[in-house]
């Protein structure tokens, strides 16, 4: 019983000593961008990005291995996605990603910058076969069509979204006005995406290869 007691308490110092993965961590913030990773991180990245963006979906995928599966996993930074909404497309992703919630944006805006190439060209060519049928749709009813169209309600779906959640925030007329609203009060120095904030300042870095040196310059491990 005494072993069994030692072994016990072993395991319990083992698991309490654990490290927190941050990677997967999210928490939306009031000026409508999803924070991920630790808050109290020493290196605080912000991005402004497009779901369309090719050079953003680039960066997501080249950068994920360092940037989430190290940097942020470890609580050294932090990651503040700001969407800045393109066209319809890139709105209907944007739906796709937040109805996630705070559990699972962080993975399915992954999933959504990985599969651009897939999703991207068959949402557009969707969209201009179906042109007039869309424009007769609420704007609402027009991006749950197109996500379909493109694949991206199923790459909601494969990363834990429900159909009747889906279904909701098409639905939300409020949540979508405040998404293109938080778009378009974007900085006047954000000219282009992706474009980078490292703790408050403007990082001359476009790509990762750029960025990474600058992110460990200011204390990401």
């Amino acid at each position: 019983m005494k072993r069994f007691a030692l072994a016990a308490s072993a395991l319990f110092l083992l698991c309490a000593a654990a490290p927190t993965d941050w990677s997967n961590r999210a928490r939306l913030l009031p000026n409508g961008a999803y924070l991920v990773g630790n808050p109290a991180a020493r290196v605080k990245l912000v991005e402004y990005a497009s779901y369309t963006c090719s050079h953003c979906a680039h960066f997501a995928v080249e950068s994920k291995p360092v940037l989430k599966g190290a940097m942020i996993r470890s609580g050294s930074a932090s990651l503040e996605l700001h969407h800045l909404i393109r066209d319809i497309i890139d709105l209907s992703a944007v739906v796709v990603a937040r109805c996630a919630g705070p559990a699972g944006f962080a993975r399915t805006s992954d999933a959504i910058f990985a599969a651009q190439d897939d999703w991207l060209p068959r949402g557009a060519a969707y969209a201009e076969a179906n042109a007039p049928k869309l424009n007769g749709l609420p704007i609402g009813g027009r991006l749950r069509a197109i996500a379909d169209g493109a694949g991206l309600s199923a790459i909601g779906r494969a990363n834990g979204l429900a159909e009747t959640r889906l279904a909701v925030c098409f639905a939300d007329r409020a949540e979508l006005d405040r998404v293109v609203a938080a778009s378009e009060a974007r900085p006047p120095e954000v000219t282009s995406t992706p474009s980078f904030f490292i703790n408050g300042r403007l990082a001359a870095a476009p790509d990762w290869a750029r960025l990474e040196p600058l992110l460990r310059a200011a204390g990401a491990k």
